[in-house]
């Protein structure tokens, strides 16, 4: 784990801060920062440039002379890109020239980035950008002790702290080649077009937590903890328990519906059976009375 020292605006010695391998001890790899640059610089293009067709040129849209008989080459509209003054053909439209680049990659470019600025001696941790009043006079004279200006010239630089901090951006904004942004702002193209790099220490945790290939969406999720086998033992018996008593409990009530289902069923089939029997047997006898009756009758005449 690379340590750096921490200084002042006074380039004094206050600490050291240690830096994350996964962030700031990375290999360089030049094809995915390229790759991350011309996706930035795609992304912020306009693509507004455009040419008229023959459809947008002002002009009479009659035919100039007949088709036929002139012995001039026919010919329909003063707009074609023939003539002079007519529309272009196959010139730049406006368009979309964005296209997407997958987070890890972007973010691994930052990383690769990063490690080679450390590696250069360009990144400068600073304790705090702590100016009493908004004065480019005091930046000046900060950058100036931090070893930025050489032979009257001041080395281009971006520094990263918080967008919060009023009397650092307010003092910047008038200096040339000189960008103040946010660790959540920080990009590919501003990494590789200011060749110092001056982080606060509150930005360099937030870097790590960031950049840091484990977190998602910025925040770094917790380590899943593993079942200790103290408690495998008291699983595996409870479903054994759980397991045993089922079958027996469930075979019982399932064959004495079935029985007692089976008898419902005979009775009520065989009640029909005798009752139909039982209102048969009255019936043929109410039948037969009226027979004896009328025997009975033509005996006695």
């Amino acid at each position: 784990m690379p340590t750096v020292k921490v200084r002042n605006l006074k380039n004094k010695e206050v600490g050291e801060v240690s830096l994350a391998d996964a962030v700031f001890g990375v290999e360089l790899n030049e094809s995915l920062i390229h790759a991350a640059l011309m996706n930035y610089q795609a992304n912020g293009r306009q693509g507004t440039s455009a040419t008229k067709t023959r459809g947008n040129v002002s002009g009479s849209g009659r035919k100039l002379w007949k088709q036929k008989g002139t012995g001039r080459a026919r010919i329909a509209s003063l707009r074609s890109p023939l003539w002079k003054g007519g529309g272009n053909v196959h010139g730049p439209q406006p368009r979309d020239w964005s296209y997407n680049m997958p987070k890890k990659m972007r973010r691994g470019a930052l990383r690769s980035a990063l490690s080679e600025r450390l590696r250069e001696g360009n990144l400068i941790v600073v304790d705090e950008f702590g100016f009493k009043s908004p004065k480019t006079k005091d930046f000046l004279e900060a950058v100036g002790a931090l070893g930025l200006v050489e032979d009257r010239k001041r080395a281009k630089t971006l520094i990263v702290d918080s967008l919060d901090n009023a009397n650092l951006i307010l003092s910047s904004r008038n200096v040339e080649k000189t960008k103040v942004t946010n660790s959540f702002g920080l990009n590919i193209y501003d990494l590789l077009y200011h060749e110092k790099l001056l982080i606060s220490k509150a930005a360099i945790e937030e870097l790590n937590q960031l950049l840091d290939p484990k977190s998602e969406n910025g925040r770094v999720e917790p380590a899943e903890e593993k079942p200790k086998a103290k408690d495998a033992k008291p699983k595996a018996e409870k479903a054994e328990a759980a397991d045993e008593p089922k079958p027996k409990k469930e075979a019982k009530p399932k064959a004495e519906k079935a029985e007692i289902a089976d008898d419902a069923k005979l009775k009520k089939e065989a009640k029909p059976k005798a009752e139909k029997a039982a209102d048969e047997a009255p019936a043929a006898k109410k039948e037969a009375k009226p027979k004896a009756v009328k025997k009975e009758a033509t005996d006695n005449e």
